[in-house]
């Protein structure tokens, strides 16, 4: 009886034993209540950080803006009596007196005032920089704000070239071909109606005496008919040259009359529009939760704070965005150090490669030309930026002196794609049971410019290790050539399309984009050097080691602007290094940044063409040039039909002494760009990048101290249903 009973008790124990692991695997597999309810959090919530809420109803108009910093950007109410001031000078006195403001920006004062100016002191005194034109002449002009007076620079004039197209040139000029009965005769011939044609203003660039003397630029069109997206729809070989100071039509071509317009069939990249049985929901959606807030504070409208560190930011219409006064903080000593004093977009250069009379001229310089900022369209929260996102806008002058703003133009957000900061493992054969890792969480500055046809993402990320990377992505939509082919086997072998065929009757022409970076930087203080640290190949002596070569560094300091210019070569390899030779670390480094390339691409341009002239900046990817207040736009100061005059080409044939000097590093990114498929009839986002990198600016990691992630520390949310 009892050897039966026992019997049956093993399996019976056994199989409740089976139910309660199953029970109990289930129930830590399934959702559950977090072992922290009170990090328990509804993700579906209001309480989330949402920087767009309270002050933007007290500061959408930007009426009440005061200027709190040196570098905080003109305000409303300054660019207001900037016009006041302006148009009661007597060169614009008389209300028949033609003006138009072409640029209007902070004159910003001398660095070494910017240096020693704390939050409470006074201001120094604001001065706004000024290129007008008036009675047909352009002049440069300073204004002081405070005082009124206003002083007249006609030697700060370019000997070639004029300043940047204002908004109402180019939406003017768009204009003018309608007005010619020609032109309309033309397009109606190809099958367009004038009310479906939407024209584009494209600068001409310089080839030759024949175009100087006046403003010129190019329009051409294409037809919306079917489609929003009417870059898809040239009306390939129709020119008209437009005089921007009379707007009048000075030359239409036509040289594409029995070229076809391309269909509209498969051209609408809206979602919209997509068929609900051909949309793609790939992923589920993801967002970036922050119970506690931000880490990172926006001071008086422009300060940047964040982990360890600090600069100034604000929106420039020519260069888009603009970082100041970037410091990061020792870990060691707790003292905010200078890395670098200003940094910015400074030209971008974009040769189409197809020489035939429509397209040679096809060689923009989107900043000098159009305004890198001017042509900033708001962005898009959830898509342009994430949910966490901060919002700045950017205020801006209209040709007439009136101030307006640009919303949205700028968003700051912290970045978490699970990367990591640093990690260690240690390896089981030695006993130690280690695994430290950290997470990396970056703060990013975003700004993204429509100019015409493409559009540029342009991303400032900070890390806390130090490190700054640059990005730039390229999306959009190409700017194609209308052809007679819909497929490769019509057309003839000897025949060049100067790009490929994307579409019926769709040529998207290879081109380049070069994008040219001013970095002032200023290591520890102004006084930098700049060291071309060659990785070279050395062989042993004989008998000296089994092996019989191995790589060696070598250190050069350049000691002038020539011996600074760098070609990149992959098989030359070499790291670049700005350091302060006055500040050493314990051990005796020099401290100071490296630069890091990452992809890049060199113009292969004719030094001799007239638009690699124009764009000598990209004869090299580095320049070191001395500061100089003047010497800012890699392109020169005036660039639409400039002959390249007044580049950084030019001033640095002066080979003047960079070494233990106050410098200016300028980094060009490239891309060449040969069109595929995929681009039509929109492009996904292609990206480049490169690294300001610390190199013995600190003792040791400076991020070794920071804790890791913890289960409490993060928030648990419940899926949908």
């Amino acid at each position: 009886m009892g050897v039966m009973e026992g019997t049956r008790f093993f399996p019976s124990t056994l199989i409740l034993f089976t139910i309660s692991l199953v029970l109990v695997f289930t129930w830590v597999s399934l959702p559950h209540a977090s072992p922290h309810p009170e990090e328990l959090l509804d993700c579906t919530s209001d309480a989330f950080f949402n920087p767009r809420t309270d002050e933007t109803a007290t500061r959408s108009d930007h009426a009440s803006d005061v200027p709190r910093h040196p570098l905080h950007p003109l305000t409303v109410q300054e660019i207001n009596r900037i016009k006041d001031l302006i148009l009661a000078h007597n060169l614009f006195t008389g209300s028949s007196t033609p003006y138009a403001l072409h640029s209007v920006s902070l004159d910003e004062p001398d660095k070494l005032l910017v240096a020693r100016w704390r939050k409470g002191y006074p201001l120094p005194p604001r001065r706004a920089s000024v290129v007008a034109r008036v009675g047909g002449r352009f002049r440069v002009l300073t204004v002081d704000i405070g005082s009124g007076a206003i002083d007249v620079l006609d030697d700060a004039v370019p000997a070639s070239g004029y300043p940047l197209m204002t908004i109402e040139d180019t939406t003017s000029a768009t204009q003018v071909p309608f007005s010619d009965a020609k032109f309309n005769s033309t397009v109606e011939s190809r099958g367009v109606k004038p009310s479906d044609t939407i024209c584009l203003p494209l600068s001409t660039g310089w080839y030759g005496a024949a175009e100087e003397g006046r403003r010129l630029i190019n329009v051409q069109c294409f037809s919306s008919e079917g489609t929003p997206n009417f870059f898809m729809r040239p009306i390939e070989g129709l020119t008209v040259l437009v005089d921007l100071d009379t707007m009048r039509v000075v030359r239409i071509v036509d040289k594409g009359s029995t070229i076809p317009i391309p269909k509209a069939d498969n051209t609408d990249y809206r979602f919209s529009q997509v068929n609900v049985n051909q949309r793609m929901n790939l992923i589920n959606p993801i967002s970036i939760e922050q119970p506690k807030g931000p880490s990172f504070v926006v001071e008086d409208g422009h300060t940047v704070k964040w982990a360890n560190w600090e600069f100034h930011l604000k929106a420039d219409p020519r260069a888009g965005v603009v970082i100041s006064q970037a410091r990061v903080r020792d870990s060691e000593t707790g003292e905010m150090r200078l890395v670098m004093y200003k940094g910015f977009p400074s030209e971008l250069f974009v040769p189409y490669m197809d020489p035939t009379d429509g397209w040679y001229f096809k060689t923009y310089m989107d900043a000098g030309e159009y305004g890198f900022g001017l042509q900033a369209m708001p962005l898009d929260p959830l898509n342009d930026c994430p949910r966490n996102a901060y919002f700045m806008d950017g205020v801006f002058t209209a040709a007439d002196g009136t101030p307006y703003v640009r919303s949205n133009m700028i968003c700051i957000y912290e970045s978490y794609a699970g990367d990591i900061g640093w990690r260690h493992t240690e390896s089981p054969i030695t006993g130690m049971g280690i695994k430290e890792v950290r997470p990396k969480v970056t703060l990013v500055v975003r700004m993204a410019s429509s100019v015409g046809n493409y559009d540029y993402i342009v991303d400032w990320e900070f890390q806390t290790d130090g490190l700054i990377r640059l990005k730039v992505g390229l999306s959009g939509i190409l700017m194609v050539k209308g052809t007679h082919y819909s497929n490769l086997d019509d057309v003839p072998l000897q025949e060049d399309l100067y790009g490929t065929l994307i579409s019926e009757n769709l040529i998207g022409v290879i081109h380049d984009h070069h994008i040219a970076f001013y970095l002032d930087m200023d290591i520890d203080g102004a006084d930098n050097s700049f060291v071309q640290v060659g990785i070279k190949k050395e062989q042993t002596s004989p008998g000296e080691s089994p092996r019989r070569s191995y790589l060696k560094a070598v250190r050069n300091v350049a000691r002038t602007e020539k011996e600074a210019q760098v070609k990149l070569k992959l098989y030359d390899p070499s790291e670049y290094h700005i350091i302060n030779p006055n500040k050493k670390t314990r051990v005796g480094n020099p401290v100071g940044y490296k630069i890091v390339p990452a992809g890049n691409a060199a113009s292969l341009l004719d030094l001799d063409d007239p638009p690699q002239k124009r764009a000598a900046f990209t004869n090299n990817q580095i320049w070191v040039t001395p500061y100089n207040r003047s010497e800012q736009w890699a392109g020169g100061l005036f660039v639409c039909q400039s002959q390249g005059k007044d580049t950084i080409a030019v001033w640095s044939e002066r080979d003047r002494p960079i070494e233990n000097k106050d410098i200016v590093v300028w980094y060009t990114m490239g891309f060449h760009h040969i069109p595929c498929q995929e681009d039509f009839p929109i492009m996904p986002t292609v990206s480049a990048s490169f690294d300001l990198k610390p190199v013995n600016f600190f003792e040791s990691n400076p991020i070794l101290r920071i804790p890791p992630n913890l289960e409490k520390d993060l928030p648990v949310c419940r899926p949908a249903a």
